[in-house]
């Protein structure tokens, strides 16, 4: 068993964020966080009922080998860490995009790192999906709207935010090439795991190497959340989308969200398309991004990751997507 915070090992950075008179009700672990642990905290304060505190430590990253808090000029690198989070909010703000209001962040005296945000307490995209369809089509459609006002953002090199905001330069000579790579990866890590994959190694990766060989240049890249799934966005009381999960934002083509977003959104991804998408990109994001979604949770199965069934359903669905897909 971890050793996780209760509510008195929080106290101290909610009454720093809300003031000394706040006194701590009860914490609840919020399920999902797999880098981080997402922690509401109910309060007896005047300003607010509850707040939602982000903690950066070494037993909260379930990832095996995760690297968390490492800044890296691989785009694709674990995305973790107080600093990436707090690069992607200002970003996020300079554009227009909404996310967690941030009350404040630190450091504690046991080295774990901290955001203290509001709780936007409307539930997630996915949930309203099935119990509020009409309040989720209005905020699928100010997704809609918060992707726009992203993707027109254009930068003329490819990186992770908190990488560009340093004035760093990302690994690979381009996009395209970094997919590749990454899939290549992914593919060898899920054939040391999968006797399927394995056999269909050599197949899966000449198609990979033959969608790259289609992809032609590109210069300018667009501002993407990079894991955006109806789970990372809340809605807000006026039935904003809200972004959360941001640490990996970055500057690169946005077909690699949209292939995201239509795993993610399946039928509902319509409501998100947009016009002028490269198609060729689009073919060899998706069989990169189903790889992706074969090594990853098999990796996190290595560790002592909770929802063990969950990660096995996402694993074998990828995989069987991606078998499908060869020539």
């Amino acid at each position: 068993m971890r050793d996780l915070p209760v509510a008195q090992d929080l106290s101290g950075v909610v009454r720093e964020a809300l003031g000394a008179g706040c006194r701590v009700l009860g914490v609840e672990r919020l399920r999902g966080g797999s880098k981080k642990g997402v922690y509401r905290v109910r309060v007896d304060a005047f300003s607010v009922p509850s707040v939602i505190v982000y903690r950066w430590a070494e037993e909260e990253n379930f990832w095996p080998d995760a690297g968390a808090g490492q800044a890296s000029a691989d785009p694709f690198a674990p995305a973790s860490g107080l600093a990436p989070f707090l690069a992607a909010q200002r970003e996020l703000a300079r554009v227009g995009a909404r996310a967690p209001r941030v009350l404040s962040s630190g450091s504690t005296a046991d080295a774990a790192d901290f955001a203290v945000v509001e709780d936007v307490t409307g539930g997630t995209l996915e949930e309203l999906f099935e119990t509020d369809p009409v309040r989720a089509a209005s905020a699928l459609a100010d997704l809609a709207g918060t992707l726009e006002l992203m993707q027109r953002q254009k930068a003329s090199r490819y990186g992770r935010v908190d990488l560009l905001e340093r004035d760093g330069v990302a690994l690979g000579s381009s996009c395209e090439q970094v997919v590749l790579d990454r899939a290549l990866r992914d593919l060898a890590e899920a054939a040391d795991r999968d006797v399927r994959a394995g056999a269909a190694r050599g197949r899966l990766g000449r198609q990979l190497n033959d969608l790259r060989d289609m992809v032609r240049p590109r210069t300018s890249y667009g501002l993407i959340h990079g894991e955006l799934g109806p789970d990372h966005v809340l809605v807000g009381p006026g039935g904003e989308a809200v972004l959360i999960d941001i640490e990996g934002l970055m500057y690169f083509d946005v077909e690699w969200e949209h292939v995201f977003l239509r795993i993610r959104f399946g039928r509902r991804y319509a409501g998100l398309s947009r016009p002028g998408l490269d198609p060729r990109r689009i073919a060899l994001y998706a069989q990169a991004m189903r790889l992706s979604l074969v090594a990853g949770p098999l990796r996190l199965l290595d560790g002592d990751f909770p929802d063990r069934e969950f990660m096995r359903g996402i694993a074998e669905h990828n995989l069987s997507e991606a078998l499908a897909e060869l020539p």
